[in-house]
């Protein structure tokens, strides 16, 4: 009795025994803060109160609502992110299949076995047959987890089938910003549309100028050359522009996964996307919490050091239990009846003495898969830490290149007016006018940039401190109000 209790009291400390490494989340290969020096001078203070970015949805992020409609179209319909869910699904159903023996497989079955002796050894001079019935439960060859190859492939699976959940939310934050990104580019390319038309015009009418002046001997034909070439550059760029807003319309399509309706088209200036301006004061450890990449890099790493257990548990015996047990007859009329009781039970132990040094290739390959997942996860984060702080200092000049940007346009304005008024009233040659033109125009492009530049660094830092991945909130729909008071259906 002391010798069966303590088999089986061995045999429970060896169930429970794991010979995957303990896991160890490697030191962070960056910073304990974010960079300093004269790009970051600029950014706002912080507000105390601030929630991280990665707490904010989208829905209360961007503040236009034809964009937070387009987004949620993108959403229900990109095709990349139907893959990541899908991988999701694909994913869930692998780890099931990975866990799936840690329990006892267990069949209900009946059959029939038939034999038939020769008449030449029956000892009768007649051919026998013999029928046999049986039916009852079976248990097929289950594995006694006693060294952790099961459960550290189940764990392996496990973290494989989380990290897809992590892809799918790093997808919909790039969704996000790709969408919002794209809808800002198309506002700006309609702005530079709109500015190119609007010098051409002005060219246009400046040329008709030159030619009545030329006609009338006033100017040199010079005048009406330098005219024309403004013109027709003028004339390009809205050949060029109008091809440009219809490539981005191309490319919002592309994102939300059908054509946009026209009323959701962005329309008017560049505006900021967001109405929120506190900017978290959060350190690089936590961003490592919130990013999905990293989390998913972080996740490969845990399932690669799980296969570690795996392939040492190859290395000692494996006990697997066969068993069954029902009736048996040789009458299919006896099945099941008292006394046709049977039961076989099959334990087996596999001890490898020598495979050619598999096993010890497959624990190589195992721990040089984590060693790649670690520099990975490294890599990861330095990528995030990288992404985070190259916005951090757009941000933290932009303002300052805005306010130069808008000086300069002032400046060139009236420079263009100035030398414009000249040349109508006589007093200068188109040259000077012309440059000035020119000028001006260049610095109202750049200003467009600028403004898209601004915007676009929004949508960035709320995409690298991790924004744009939360679950999507219930929307509820007010009921309808009654216009009008319900009348009595008339009686026949």
């Amino acid at each position: 009795m002391h010798k069966s209790l303590f088999t089986l009291a061995a045999l429970a400390l060896l169930g429970g025994c794991s010979l995957a490494p303990v896991y160890e989340r490697p030191a962070a290969p960056v910073g304990q803060a974010w960079p300093a020096g004269e790009a970051y001078k600029g950014l706002p203070a912080a507000a105390a109160d601030a929630r991280p970015v990665s707490e904010i949805q989208w829905r209360e992020y961007f503040a236009d609502a034809r964009l937070r409609q387009v987004i949620e179209l993108a959403l229900a319909n990109n095709r990349d992110l139907r893959v990541s869910v899908l991988n999701i699904e694909r994913a869930r159903a692998q780890y099931n299949i990975s866990s799936a023996p840690l329990l006892p497989t267990v069949a209900a079955g009946v059959g029939q076995t038939a034999t038939r002796t020769p008449r030449t050894m029956t000892g009768t001079g007649e051919a026998a047959i013999t029928r046999q019935y049986s039916g009852g439960l079976s248990l097929a060859a289950y594995e006694l987890d006693f060294f952790g190859r099961v459960r550290n492939g189940a764990e392996a699976g496990l973290q494989t089938y989380l990290g897809t959940e992590e892809a799918r939310r790093t997808q919909q934050i790039s969704l996000v910003a790709e969408v919002a990104n794209a809808w800002l580019t198309l506002t700006a390319d309609q702005q530079r549309l709109k500015l190119a038309q609007e010098t051409l015009r002005s060219q246009q009418t400046t040329y008709d100028l030159s030619r009545k002046r030329f006609d009338a001997g006033a100017t040199s034909g010079v005048d009406v050359y330098d005219a024309q070439t403004s013109v027709e550059t003028a004339r390009n760029d809205v050949a060029t522009y109008t091809a440009q807003v219809a490539q981005d319309q191309n490319a919002l399509n592309l994102l939300v996964g059908g054509t946009v309706p026209t009323t959701l088209l962005p329309e008017g200036e560049l505006v900021s996307v967001t109405e929120l301006t506190a900017l978290p004061g959060s350190l690089p450890s936590d961003l490592l919490q919130r990013r999905p990449d990293v989390q998913q890099a972080e996740r490969a790493l845990r399932s690669a050091n799980a296969n570690i257990g795996v392939a040492r548990a190859a290395f000692f015996p494996s006990i697997s239990l066969t068993a069954s047990g029902g009736s048996a007859s040789r009458d299919l009329s006896g099945l099941f009846k008292a006394g046709s009781g049977t039961w076989s039970f099959a334990p087996q132990i596999n001890l490898p003495i020598f495979d050619g040094g598999v096993n010890r290739a497959n624990l190589d390959i195992a721990k040089a898969d984590r060693d790649i997942s670690v520099a990975q996860y490294e890599k990861a984060i330095q990528v995030a830490f990288r992404e985070v702080a190259d916005a951090l200092a757009i941000r933290g000049t932009i303002d300052e290149r805005l306010n130069s940007q808008q000086a300069l346009v002032q400046a060139a304005e009236k420079s263009y007016n100035i030398n414009e008024a000249r040349y109508r009233n006589g007093a200068d040659t188109y040259l000077n006018s012309l440059v000035s033109q020119r000028a001006l125009y260049q610095a109202q492009q750049g200003l467009i940039t600028t403004r898209l530049n601004q915007t676009s660094n929004a949508v960035t830092l709320y995409k690298v401190l991790g924004g744009g991945w939360q679950p999507e909130a219930a929307q509820v729909t007010p009921a309808p109000q009654a216009t009008q008071a319900v009348q009595p259906a008339p009686r026949g």
